[in-house]
């Protein structure tokens, strides 16, 4: 017979536990490894059309014919489209643009002036600087680099942004929410030029996720949903649910992720309410990251089931309300063309598809939009 002493037993969970943080750990490093050279290919790329462009004359439609050779060359490989070359190419024109390398210089030597010599100062510091770039650049998913070059014009704030997604291993969505909180205009408020505290804890699994989402499908690196992202929707949804019981317009709490059932299956809703005066449950979605198609369908399951199975019979047709960071109105008319439910999709704010006798007795859209924002504080 074979035995295991106590100590042995006691060891074990330790064991483990160090052998989740390995995998954990070359999760990341491989995670950061394949990320670094993509968003070094991706800037070598952008930096190559520039300096074709202003040296031979080509014009826009090299950027087209560009992208027609590489598919034939890589067929299968996404991210050479058209529209992928010109963001790889303004990805490059802005991290290398003067006004930007100014900050950087700024950060790299505290108390240097940006206004004259600007450009005398990145002359000076050439080989230094280019390095400080792209050790920022490639820190940083190229997902997250498309989003801070859409919604950022400025270069402080875009800097600000990629230093603490590069510190903190910030998710897309996080990434997202900290700028529609105005971390960097808070961090400028309070006096702070290198203020990150709106950071959530660091996660290894995270950080790996994000790179992969930019980067390549790896089995070995498939991890489960991202840490500080839950946390987030934590955070934000108990501030949600306390701030709707506290307007007065006749709310009554239910219940968070809310269970129903169907078959064998079961669903659950972020928070659920009945209202009053409407004499109607209100399920509650949030969501962190942008509007998806899919997110209407899920929520107008949610109601079939709420009205099939929770419903009074004095009671008013269910409604929906999906919460989200960004949303384009086209592809939310589209989503709830076919919907028979009421469902209001808003970016942190309630208005849209709810019909008009709702006005007045559900929260305004700069009351939500003002709870979801103080929620990040």
């Amino acid at each position: 017979m074979v035995t295991t002493s106590t100590t042995t037993l006691f060891d074990y969970p330790r064991f483990v536990e160090g052998l989740k943080r390995r995998i954990d750990g070359a999760r990341l490093s491989a995670a950061r490894a394949v990320n670094r050279e993509l968003v070094a290919l991706y800037w070598d790329i952008g930096q190559a059309i520039r300096e074709q462009q202003a040296s031979r004359g080509w014009g826009d439609a090299v950027v087209d014919r560009l992208a027609r050779d590489l598919k034939a060359s890589f067929p299968g490989t996404t991210g050479f489209s058209a529209a992928s070359l010109w963001r790889m190419r303004q990805f490059h024109e802005h991290y290398a643009a003067p006004e930007f390398l100014a900050q950087v210089v700024r950060q790299m030597k505290p108390g240097a002036k940006l206004a004259r010599n600007a450009k005398a100062l990145v002359a000076a510091d050439q080989p230094e600087l280019a390095q400080a770039v792209r050790e920022m650049v490639e820190a940083v998913p190229w997902g997250h680099h498309v989003n801070l070059l859409s919604k950022l014009d400025d270069p402080a704030q875009r800097l600000y942004y990629l230093r603490a997604t590069a510190r903190f291993g910030w998710s897309r969505n996080v990434l997202l929410n900290q700028i529609k909180g105005r971390a960097y205009e808070r961090s400028l408020a309070d006096g702070k030029t290198h203020n990150f505290a709106l950071a959530l804890p660091e996660h290894f699994a995270e950080q790996a996720e994000e790179a992969i989402k930019s980067s390549y499908n790896l089995e070995f690196l498939g991890i489960r949903r991202a840490i500080k992202e839950r946390e987030l929707e934590d955070r934000l949804l108990e501030r949600l649910r306390d701030f709707i019981l506290e307007l007065g317009y006749g709310f009554c709490f239910v219940g968070r992720q809310y269970r129903l059932t169907l078959g064998r299956k079961e669903y659950f809703i972020d928070l659920l309410f009945y209202h009053r005066f409407l004499k109607a449950l209100v399920a509650v979605e949030l969501k962190i990251g942008p509007f998806e198609p899919e997110f209407a369908g899920k929520m107008d399951f949610y109601l079939n089931l709420l009205n099939e199975k929770e419903r009074a019979p004095d009671d008013n047709p269910s409604i929906g309300i999906i919460l989200c960071a960004e949303k384009d109105n086209l592809e939310v008319e589209f989503a709830l063309k076919s919907k028979s439910n009421p469902i209001g999709v808003a970016e942190y704010q309630l208005r849209g598809s709810l019909p008009a006798e709702m006005k007045g007795k559900l929260p305004s859209a700069k009351q939500l939009q003002e709870v979801v924002r103080g929620g990040l504080q």
